[in-house]
């Protein structure tokens, strides 16, 4: 049979029937190993979509916060470009300082700055803004300064209206995010909607800075005073960046500046 089937393949057609008979039994035999290559492969294919996905997301994630990292930055240099600009159109010189930390008192209104004495910060010198007055130097450090807002009750400044040339002197408000104008009498020209602006008068803040605009005038008929309540033209609590006036140290300190204008 071996000669017969070398020589003229006439048991061919025995084989292919045989090998048809005995496929179901070959497959049988091998469904337990393809079965685990199988699942092995969803178990690889699934996991590789899972890293997948989570990549995906953390790349999301830093895209998001790369991005508000940029526009988080654009807004802070358009602030710098404009507190630059605000350096070209005073004499005083400067010093650059950011938002270290704000003391949780819900009692005072107080910023602490990242410089101090070492940069040439002294008690007494004025904060400002693009918009104006911020407030006023209360305490330094080698490294830090503490600064009273604008509307901290114990910060008084004199101002001077800008449409008329009266000059006043306004203290930080019993309300939040209000200064004061007290003690007005009735021939006081003052309305609302008039600009203060600093006087220049004692020493304290250079002549010209804006400070606040009139919002109401309230009138006290017992005392016969009255008193205006006005927004500061300053930003505090949507900037990080500022700029100390180095004035001069013989300068009055910011209680014996209320001591006097009181």
């Amino acid at each position: 049979m071996m000669v017969v089937d070398a020589r003229w393949s006439v048991l061919e057609p025995a084989r292919q029937g045989v090998s048809v008979v005995l496929y179901p039994f070959q497959r049988a035999v091998h469904a337990p190993g393809d079965g685990a290559r199988y699942l092995r492969t969803w178990a690889d294919a699934t996991k590789a979509v899972r890293m997948e996905k989570e990549a995906l997301h953390r790349q999301r994630i830093e895209l998001s916060q790369v991005t508000t990292t940029a526009a988080q930055l654009a807004s802070e240099n358009e602030q710098l470009r404009r507190l630059l600009q605000v350096t070209d159109t005073i004499s005083q010189p400067a010093v650059a300082v950011e938002v270290f930390y704000e003391p949780p008192n819900p009692f005072n209104r107080r910023l602490v700055f990242n410089k101090g004495s070492a940069a040439g910060i002294r008690p007494g010198m004025p904060v400002i803004d693009e918009g104006g007055v911020v407030g006023q130097i209360l305490r330094v450090t080698p490294y830090t300064a503490e600064a009273a807002l604008l509307t901290d009750e114990n910060v008084s400044i004199p101002v001077q209206v800008l449409r008329n040339g009266l000059r006043l002197v306004a203290f930080g408000g019993h309300t939040e995010s209000k200064i004061e104008v007290r003690y007005l009498t009735p021939e006081v020209d003052l309305q609302a909607g008039d600009l203060l602006i600093t006087s220049g008068i004692g020493g304290l803040f250079p002549a010209g800075l804006p400070v606040a605009r009139v919002d109401d005038i309230e009138h006290d008929s017992s005392t016969g005073f009255g008193k205006a309540v006005a927004s500061p033209m300053s930003r505090p609590e949507r900037y990080r960046h500022f700029l100390v006036l180095l004035v001069e140290e013989s300068v009055p300190s910011l209680q014996d500046a209320k001591q006097f204008y009181e």
